[in-house]
C-alpha cells in the first residue's frame, strides 16, 4: 500500500501518527484537545460532534469521531442524516489539521487511525431532545429498574410528556420515565 502520513490512499483510511507523551492512554485534557478539533472541521460543514473516542484496541490506537446533523427542533427524516459524503470531507479536514497542528501533543510516535462515521442508524438516544427529534421512530429503551414489571421496551416514539418518553407499542402506550432510562436506540426500519 502507497501511503503518506495524514493522507489518503487508493486503498483505503491511512494511519497517522499520535503519540501522547510517553502514555500508553490520553488524559481527560487531550481528549478535550481532540474534540476541539473535530468540532471546529464539523461546524464548518454544518455538522456537529456527537462522540469522540480514543482507544487501544488490537490494530492499534483509533480516534473514533461520530459526527451528526445539528437538533433543528424538529423531526428528523432518515434522508436528512449524514452521508457517506459529510463524514470523508470531515475526515480529509480532520486528517490535515491533526497533521499540521502541534497543540494535541502529537510528536513522532505511535500509529492511530483515525475513524469519522454517523451515529448510524440504530443511533443512541440519550437526552429529552433526541426523542423530540426522533418521534415518529421505532426505538427500543431498557430501564434501571422495571416499570410495571418490565425493563425492556420497543415501539414507536410518540413524543415526550412530564418528562416521560411515550412509546407506542401496538395499541398500548408505555410511558417511560426518562430518569429510569439505562439505554435507547433507533430501531432499524426498512
Amino acid at each position: 500500500m502507497s501511503a503518506r502520513r495524514g493522507g489518503v490512499s487508493d486503498s483505503g483510511p491511512v494511519a497517522h501518527f499520535l503519540f501522547f507523551r510517553g502514555r500508553i492512554t490520553p488524559k481527560a485534557e487531550e481528549i478535550t484537545r481532540l474534540r476541539a478539533a473535530a468540532e471546529r472541521v464539523a461546524n464548518s460543514y454544518g455538522l456537529e460532534i456527537f462522540d469522540v473516542q480514543l482507544r487501544r484496541e488490537p490494530i492499534g490506537m483509533v480516534l473514533r469521531v461520530v459526527i451528526d446533523r445539528p437538533d433543528l427542533g424538529r423531526v428528523e427524516t432518515p434522508a436528512e442524516s449524514v452521508g457517506i459524503e459529510d463524514c470523508q470531507r470531515v475526515s480529509q479536514d480532520l486528517s490535515a489539521l491533526l497533521d499540521v497542528e502541534d497543540e494535541f501533543g502529537t510528536d513522532l510516535g505511535e500509529k492511530y487511525t483515525l475513524e469519522v462515521s454517523s451515529p448510524g442508524l440504530d443511533r443512541p438516544l440519550r437526552h429529552e431532545a433526541d426523542y423530540r427529534r426522533f418521534s415518529g421512530r421505532l426505538a427500543k429503551i431498557v430501564t434501571r429498574e422495571p416499570i410495571e414489571r418490565q425493563s425492556a421496551f420497543a415501539g414507536r416514539i410518540k413524543g415526550v410528556e412530564d418528562g416521560a418518553v411515550m412509546l407506542e407499542e401496538g395499541r398500548k402506550t408505555h410511558r417511560v420515565p426518562l430518569d429510569r432510562i439505562k439505554r435507547a436506540n433507533l430501531d432499524v426500519e426498512f
